[in-house]
């Protein structure tokens, strides 16, 4: 049987064109060589399975090959390697330069290759150092590390440095498509490009895991295969639970999590990967940040479809949610509760209590005005002025519906856009002024009483309550309408959070009332007077002062019972 070589050998580049994302070193090595401008002392610094060591061997060669005939020829008897981890005293040291002092036989240069050269000594270092500042003419010292903070700073004035960095996932991605297709594989664009992604910018490591993979199921690569193999949650996975997420089915979003939990996924590893989901929906939203995109084709193109079901305000605060669950994820005694409750939280961003896409909680505003004057004092609830935003248009992809700013805390930092949205505001009072005060000279406008008015409301109200919206049936029955002069009525409530829902409710309500009284030029004033008295009560101890009014032997009955 013939021996298996693994890709990460079988492919070493041997030529600067074959080393992956290294462009600009590569470019200036071989400028230097030809140039005759080559430093006699070089680090090659950066990140494992970068290249350092492949480029040291291409640069030890082509400063022979430079200016000969014969390009094929063996110099290889001029190149030493030293690995510095297993030869790192002052006596391995010293063998290296009383080396230096033997011109080459062949070629013009000697060149060393010390790898690893962090893992020194102290003392070794020290030796080497007046060999390296001023070293013989035909030796070149090309020295690699991972760690360039741990070499003292005498070492590295003597050197020229080359910062490698972390290979692209693109890049990867068409290194890996060029062998799988020298070796005869077929395979998912979507499958390299997790391959690469999971490598984390070593191209060493992409071929190891590439390897592995190839020994899992053979000359078919797909994407299922891969995640299967390397154990990483598929992006499916994530489509189908922001689905739930918009459409705001908190019950199958936390079966989808646990799901995800019982195939052995770590919640820390779900959330930061819901959260690079949240930002690819929001870099698709553009064409300008589109390219920021770093997925293949097929999920790309699901990544686009995607993000027109989701608006740019919604996809900033649940990014916003995910990062504190990250932050706090390490500190948190109970890890899946917090997971869970973030869930819920960027489930309930588009949600209101009646799947509008108008509020911002599941809570119904009308819960605040039934808290005791020590939970008001407690929770500090600002009160939130009657304004709507509508963010305008700015690209064809850029759909975005409009919001209704939530209730805020006090002392609570909130994050400033740089983008004013005074004349958003203003623009949407237009448009809603527009849709209440619409020609209707035409229409009938018949005169009716104040008991008829009080019919229509309660009529609406009845309408409510069938629908299921209880929230905003309690706060428009918390007072009677007022008939004015010239068919105006007067709606009075005891604080702004009530007049806000109602600001919401209004247009439907308007059209109602001139439906069913036959008057099309009816308008509605919503005030506030916290003097007025509440007509439900909503609390125990306003349940037990409404029973007390209508029999004060309750009193009695609850001293005798203590």
């Amino acid at each position: 049987m013939e021996q298996f070589i693994v890709s990460a050998r079988k492919y070493r580049p041997q030529v600067f064109a074959d080393v992956v994302g290294q462009q600009a070193i590569t470019n200036t090595l071989e400028n230097a060589i030809k140039n005759n401008h080559l430093a006699q002392a070089l680090l090659f610094t950066g990140p494992r399975g970068v290249g350092k060591t492949s480029c040291a061997r291409i640069l030890a060669k082509q400063i022979n090959q430079a200016g000969t005939i014969a390009t094929d020829e063996d110099f290889a008897f001029n190149i030493f390697e030293l690995d510095a981890a297993s030869n790192n005293s002052v006596d391995d040291i010293r063998n290296l330069t009383d080396q230096v002092r033997i011109p080459p036989q062949t070629g013009n240069f000697k060149v060393y290759i010390i790898d690893e050269v962090h893992m020194l000594s102290q003392a070794a270092f020290n030796a080497f150092l007046k060999t390296l500042e001023e070293p013989p003419a035909h030796a070149i010292f090309i020295l690699a590390t991972t760690e360039k903070h741990k070499i003292i700073p005498t070492i590295l004035s003597r050197c020229q440095i080359f910062d490698f960095k972390r290979i692209g996932v693109l890049d990867a991605k068409n290194y890996l498509k060029v062998i799988a297709e020298k070796e005869g594989i077929t395979a998912d664009d979507d499958a390299l490009h997790i391959i690469a992604q999971k490598a984390d910018g070593a191209m060493r490591d992409a071929l190891s895991i590439f390897d592995r993979v190839v020994s899992f199921s053979g000359n078919n690569l797909t994407r299922e295969a891969v995640t299967e193999n390397l154990n990483v949650l598929d992006y499916d996975v994530y489509f189908s639970i922001t689905d739930l997420i918009l459409e705001n089915k908190i019950p199958e979003i936390l079966v989808a999590f646990n799901t995800v939990l019982s195939k052995g996924f770590e919640g820390h590893h779900f959330i930061n990967g819901l959260a690079s989901h949240f930002r690819d929906l929001l870099v698709s939203k553009d064409k300008a940040t589109v390219e920021l995109l770093e997925v293949g084709d097929t999920a790309k193109k699901k990544y686009l479809e995607q993000s027109t079901k989701a608006n740019i305000p919604f996809l900033i605060e649940a990014i916003n949610k995910a990062n504190d669950c990250d932050l706090n994820y390490r500190t948190s005694k109970n890890q899946r509760l917090l997971v869970e409750l973030t869930l819920m939280q960027i489930a309930s961003i588009n949600f209101d209590g009646e799947k509008k896409k108008s509020a911002n909680y599941i809570i119904p505003a009308t819960f605040f005005t039934s808290l005791s004057p020590a939970a008001k004092s407690t929770v500090k609830i600002v009160e939130n002025k009657k304004e709507v935003i509508k963010v305008k248009e700015t690209t064809p992809a850029l759909k975005i519906a409009a919001q209704v700013p939530k209730p805020v805390l006090k002392n609570v930092t909130r994050r400033t856009s740089s983008l004013s949205l005074k004349s958003v505001h203003l623009k949407k009072e237009e448009n809603k002024e527009e849709t209440l005060k619409e020609n209707y000279d035409n229409h009938p406008k018949d005169t009716f009483t104040q008991k008829e008015l009080e019919k229509a409301w309660k009529l609406y109200h009845s309408k409510l309550l069938k629908s299921g919206q209880k929230s905003i049936a309690a706060t428009l029955n918390a007072d009677l309408p007022v008939l004015k002069a010239d068919f105006k009525i007067s709606l009075t409530l005891p604080n702004t959070l009530m007049q806000d829902q109602i600001e919401k409710e209004k247009p439907k309500l308007i059209k109602h009332l001139r439906t069913a009284l036959n008057n099309y030029g009816i308008q509605l004033t919503i005030t506030v007077n916290e003097m007025v008295e509440k007509k439900f009560a909503y609390t125990p101890q306003e349940k037990y002062n409404k029973l007390l009014e209508k029999n004060p032997n309750l009193a009695l009955l609850k001293d005798i019972l203590n």
